[in-house]
């Protein structure tokens, strides 16, 4: 038999590495299946933040009113075929993981609010600035206030709820520049 030359094995092992054996496209298409089974829990406010065309959006939703268990694997599938479709299905992942408490993206984000919160406590104008280099859609009068409000707070010792408002804007003001960027 001839061997093909060298150019021509070298394009053949190129093509070889992009191709994918029949598992792993099939363990590909189950982790997708996964994530849409994820994302049929989701509430609308929080499906509505997720980086997914509206296609897929009309699918889940669709997905609710579907009680029959074939009905419902079929409509899974299906889920699963428009994920595969998307653009950026790692932004999706990513997105959905931020509500699931106990992920490493959720863990990271609270943690990175917790931070900032405590920043802006202890901290000056300067402080409030750098939050909005890195969240460049944050309300800056609103985060003053808040931050104003949580200072006071720890100063006279009685919690009123003020630095647990703040954190739940900075968590907001987090998620929604982790979603855009």
């Amino acid at each position: 038999m001839k061997q093909p030359h060298n150019d021509q094995q070298s394009d053949y092992d190129d093509q070889d590495e992009l191709l994918k054996s029949k598992s792993q496209l099939k363990r590909e298409m189950h982790a997708l299946q996964d994530l849409g089974k994820r994302m049929m829990d989701l509430s609308d406010e929080q499906l509505q933040s997720v980086p997914a065309s509206d296609r897929l959006k009309a699918a889940l939703i669709e997905s609710r009113r579907i009680t029959k268990h074939e009905a419902r694997r079929r409509h899974l599938q299906f889920i699963g075929k428009a994920l595969r479709q998307e653009d950026d299905a790692d932004a999706i992942r990513r997105a959905v993981e931020a509500f699931d408490a106990g992920t490493e993206e959720h863990t990271r984000r609270h943690h990175l609010a917790e931070l900032w919160r405590e920043k802006l406590i202890t901290g000056d104008n300067d402080v409030i600035t750098a939050f909005v280099a890195e969240c460049p859609e944050t309300d800056v009068q609103h985060l003053r206030n808040l931050a104003r409000n949580a200072q006071k707070e720890a100063a006279s010792a009685n919690n009123t709820g003020q630095s647990r408002k703040l954190f739940r804007y900075l968590r907001e003001c987090i998620d929604l520049a982790e979603q855009s960027g």
